[in-house]
């Protein structure tokens, strides 16, 4: 009896990936819908170039599912990147360090080890929430620099503004036009979700909630048990690719 289409094309579906051909092959075959195509594009290009024939299949694997991949990744980008001219950012602001909404902020398992790792020796203290009820837990109330700021994730170090002002509003709730983010941060949730499809069904791919990460640390929580609770569910990742990926559609407008 002759193969539906449906059948045929899951039959004709390969495998995940065994070995670092195939995990090429899956890379190249990812597909992200909802992102724009030229930051696809870009991220799996750079994701391929970071794939090269000296690395491992295992430690492709291993520092594909951490976000370690997508992290060097938007590092290196974010080296390439020229400031741009007339920010507003100035130290103790801290405004950019509140972090409204559910997700609590998106990081990889890479980055929440990393912060969880900087803030263990500060269990006890004082956290961002005596300043402000959102802030992160990273920061110093008394003033408002992060404590853990050589580790902080690639969402900390992409935010810019050219207004302060539209800062603090943003904060508060109310939209105003003067803050956005460099192009490393799309690139690096994009690298961080190619891999999570091309993996698939081999190894998970996970994101956490960055202000949890933070406040575990600072209860002292171990970091696999903080790791744990802090972890997103797996539709976060998408929702935050799309959600940079509107922002980006904004800029352009």
């Amino acid at each position: 009896m002759p193969r539906s289409p449906r059948a045929a094309r899951r039959a004709a579906k390969p495998g995940p990936p065994h070995d670092t051909a195939s995990l090429r092959a899956a890379i190249t075959a990812a597909r992200l819908p909802g992102s724009p195509p030229q930051v696809t594009e870009q991220a799996r290009a750079l994701l391929l170039g970071w794939l090269d024939p000296s690395r491992t299949f295992a430690d492709a694997l291993r520092d594909l599912s951490s976000g370690e991949a997508a992290r060097a990744i938007g590092l290196a980008l974010l080296d390439r990147t020229p400031e741009p001219p007339g920010l507003d950012c100035k130290s103790g602001c801290a405004f950019c360090c509140i972090l409204p909404g559910d997700d609590g902020g998106t990081v990889t398992a890479a980055e929440a080890r990393t912060l969880h790792a900087a803030l263990i020796p500060l269990q006890g203290t004082p956290d961002g929430t005596q300043w402000h009820p959102q802030a992160c837990p990273a920061l110093d109330p008394a003033t408002r620099l992060c404590r853990a700021y050589a580790a902080r994730p690639m969402i900390c170090r992409t935010y810019v503004s050219r207004d302060v002002t539209a800062c603090e509003a943003i904060a508060e709730g109310h939209a105003k036009p003067g803050t956005g983010t460099l192009p490393a941060q799309i690139i690096t949730i994009t690298v961080h979700a190619l891999a999570r499809a091309a993996l698939h069904g081999t190894t998970p791919v996970h994101t956490y909630n960055l202000r949890a990460i933070a406040t575990a640390a600072l209860r002292g929580t171990p970091a696999p048990d903080a790791l744990k609770s802090a972890r997103h569910s797996p539709k976060s990742l998408d929702a935050e690719r799309r959600r940079l990926a509107r922002g980006l559609t904004r800029g352009a407008g």
